[in-house]
């Protein structure tokens, strides 16, 4: 009896781990991993505020029309949306002078020709469709001699939109 359980025994603990490490070594796990895409748009102005001044080095004798001009500032923007488009406004109701901005080598979309701010946004690249983009800035003040002189101060809004 005693070589019967000593031989049970034996088999039970030559069996025993090796039975547990093979379990460990089939083992698996899983889950679901989602990714979703919401909609992105982001638009910033590099280059800080724009000040148009015309002075005497501006004028020419003879001609009304005084001109100041600045491009120092450029525009960014990126969206996943697809038709999408920037459009621009100023906040001033009722300005002295006139100020026009253009943008100047979009590198995606159709720029318009020189758009004349007002408070209706008014389009300024079209089809820039889903992209990261960048254009200079080309703001041009305008006045004449007649007006005198004054200042205009606008808060320019850009806005990505649909098309």
């Amino acid at each position: 009896m005693k070589i019967k359980a000593r031989t049970i025994f034996c088999l039970l603990l030559c069996w025993f781990p090796a039975s547990v490490g093979f379990s460990q070594a089939f083992g698996t796990g899983n889950h679901t991993v989602t990714v979703q895409i919401l909609p992105v748009t982001d638009i910033r102005i590099i280059g800080g505020g724009v000040n148009l001044t015309v002075a005497a080095a501006d004028v020419v004798a003879g001609q009304a029309t005084m001109i100041a001009t600045d491009q120092s500032s450029q525009l960014q923007w990126a969206t996943n949306s697809s038709a999408q488009k920037i459009t621009v406004s100023t906040n001033l109701a009722t300005p002295r002078f006139a100020l026009v901005l253009q943008a100047v080598n979009p590198s995606a979309g159709s720029a318009s020709p020189e758009v004349a701010l007002s408070m209706s946004p008014t389009n300024l690249i079209v089809g820039i469709g889903r992209s990261a983009g960048t254009c200079t800035l080309r703001y041009t003040g305008i006045a004449d001699a007649a007006q005198g002189t004054g200042t205009d101060n606008h808060v320019i809004t850009f806005t990505v939109q649909a098309e």
